[in-house]
């Protein structure tokens, strides 16, 4: 491709993310209240997983795995059966699963309720229903998928907390369902924002988010270079 038309496409890639850059990001711009219902730091380091959907997985990912206590992240789809687990029939919004992330993480250094902080903060819209800025459909939606009770209660009593707090100009839409699977997306998904810096969607949709992590939450921030 000729360069000057190279640069015209990167340029109107560009504008067109800039359009949809507001739907990107998260829907507070200061940190919310931590949850009062909580799980306690664990007394000894050990291993847990939580398993979030908050639209594009790329930009989910790139937030928790700069999370301090985050110990290993992966792409992937929920809500749906293994045999429609391929992006190519994810994005046809006909399989039922979430873009989502499994987030595997130390109870002792981080707990349950200040991953759903970062969710709920700046990884994402937890507002917008079926959607996550440019990015439409079911695919895309806000979700919870909890792997005990204890998940469970403690993330309805967060969303509760937050719209008593009327912290959202509207009502959070995020879904609150048991796990029934989690499948591993295509190797070129996983540190998609990370290896791919420069794509005009990573600069304007999740470089902000990342930003955001650092200036609300230093405490937990972490520089990521990849595995």
């Amino acid at each position: 491709m000729p360069r000057s038309l190279a640069l015209r496409s990167a340029l109107f890639a560009l504008l067109l993310a800039t359009l949809f850059s507001a739907g990107c990001r998260a829907a507070t711009k200061t940190p919310l209240p931590p949850a009062v219902s909580d799980a306690p730091l664990a007394s000894s380091p050990g291993k847990q997983t939580a398993v979030f959907a908050g639209g594009c997985f790329w930009g989910t990912q790139s937030v928790f795995e700069r999370v301090k206590g985050v110990l290993a992240t992966t792409a992937g789809y929920a809500g749906g059966s293994a045999s429609t687990a391929t992006y190519d029939q994810v994005t046809t919004e006909t399989t039922g699963h979430a873009e989502s992330v499994r987030v595997v993480y130390d109870p002792s250094k981080i707990t349950y309720g200040q991953l759903l902080l970062v969710f709920f903060s700046v990884a994402h819209d937890p507002t917008q229903l079926n959607r996550q800025g440019p990015d439409v459909g079911t695919s895309y939606r806000s979700a919870i998928f909890y792997q005990s009770e204890e998940q469970q209660k403690i993330s309805l009593a967060y969303i509760a907390q937050l719209d008593a707090a009327h912290v959202f100009p509207k009502p959070i839409v995020t879904q609150v369902v048991p796990l029934k699977g989690f499948y591993d997306a295509e190797s070129y998904h996983q540190d998609y924002a990370l290896h791919n810096p420069n794509n005009p969607y990573i600069q304007v949709c999740d470089r902000p988010k990342i930003e955001a992590l650092k200036q609300q939450f230093p405490e937990l921030f972490q520089e990521y270079k990849g595995k």
